[in-house]
């Protein structure tokens, strides 16, 4: 197999444009000449055709797909015949939430809570048919014109009616460090919870224009994930509502049993936060090991940056006043008369 060129024909379909490449697969536009409908076909890449577990599990990514219907979830086409591996799914202008956070300005709340709504919303649709995304993150969500989000790539989801399947090969895709919850990171499969972290890692990044965790590099962040807190939203955005910030903080906590129970009663928070009680979470988080070290550090630079002013003031008092000479005790006695 070859790669499919722009102008060429993929069964139905006529291709058109070349949207977007990723690491194992192209997006292309197309037209559908049986309906004259646009459409977006991904197409993996020839070297990935012959692997059998890649096959496998797209092949499951385009069956989860046709099952879901949902308009927070891109919909996934069945065409009339396949020639070859591909997934045909509904086309609509849009961009990628990820494209819209890199202004690195928090959103205004009501326009994040608008966007978790949703997303929130086709979680709950999608776990009471048995299916985790489990790779939820910015990249995957995307906006459309009318202010529309639309969850795509079910590439690693769970499906909880079909068999269990081994990424073998294929374990550096199994999530994206920032937005994995720590059971995907300790190499657990994950349920429904773990969707909620996720989101509620979006959602602490639209209100704030950070994330939680710091780090030199992805290893340093999955390790913090795994054995500290969060840093609070109002570290970065002190005025947040503490309403908000309690929502955030549920759907991230770190045991699984912690979090929102569902993604429905995430839901009736997001859609009136006036009803959140706030406890306090955000109080209680402890700080990054980091910074009790740098604490420590600094803590030590100032007691012996005090020490040094001491004694330099000790110097300069001594020579700017020497101290007088003493006199012996005859001198004192040649004095009386």
């Amino acid at each position: 197999m070859r790669e499919v060129s722009v102008g060429e024909h993929l069964d139905q379909y006529h291709i058109t444009e070349l949207i977007a490449r990723s690491g194992m697969a192209s997006i292309l536009k197309a037209i559908d000449t049986e309906t004259g409908r646009t459409v977006a076909l991904k197409v993996p890449y020839p070297q990935f055709e012959s692997d059998v577990v890649f096959y496998e599990r797209f092949r499951r990514e385009e069956a989860i797909g046709q099952r879901l219907d949902h308009p927070n979830i891109i919909k996934v086409l069945t065409p009339r015949r396949k020639s070859r591996m591909y997934i045909a799914m509904e086309y609509v202008e849009v961009t990628s939430l990820r494209a819209l956070l890199r202004d690195k300005r928090p959103f205004a709340p009501e326009r994040a809570l608008k966007y978790a709504r949703q997303v929130c919303g086709a979680l709950v649709y999608m776990h009471g048919q048995g299916v985790v995304h489990r790779d939820l993150k910015p990249e995957n969500l995307l906006v459309t014109d009318a202010d529309q989000i639309k969850i795509m790539d079910f590439g690693i989801a769970l499906d909880e009616s079909a068999r269990r399947l081994t990424w073998a090969g294929l374990s550096t895709t199994i999530g994206t460090p920032d937005y994995m919850a720590p059971e995907q990171i300790s190499g657990r499969r994950g349920d429904a919870r773990t969707d909620i972290y996720s989101l509620g890692m979006i959602l602490y990044e639209m209100l704030t224009a950070n994330l939680p965790y710091e780090g030199p590099n992805v290893y340093a962040v999955m390790k913090a994930k795994a054995s500290e807190d969060p840093q609070p939203p109002s570290r970065w955005v002190p005025d947040i509502d503490p309403r908000l910030e309690e929502i955030v903080l549920h759907a991230i906590e770190r045991a699984p049993r912690n979090r929102y129970a569902s993604a429905r009663e995430m839901l009736a928070d997001l859609e009136d936060p006036a009803r959140v009680q706030v406890s306090g979470r955000a109080s209680q988080l402890q700080p990054p090991a980091s910074w009790k070290r740098l604490r420590s550090v600094v803590m030590t630079g100032v007691f012996f940056a005090s020490l040094a002013a001491i004694l330099a003031l000790l110097v300069y008092l001594a020579r700017r006043y020497p101290a007088a000479p003493a006199r012996t005790q005859g001198a004192y006695r040649g004095t009386v008369r």
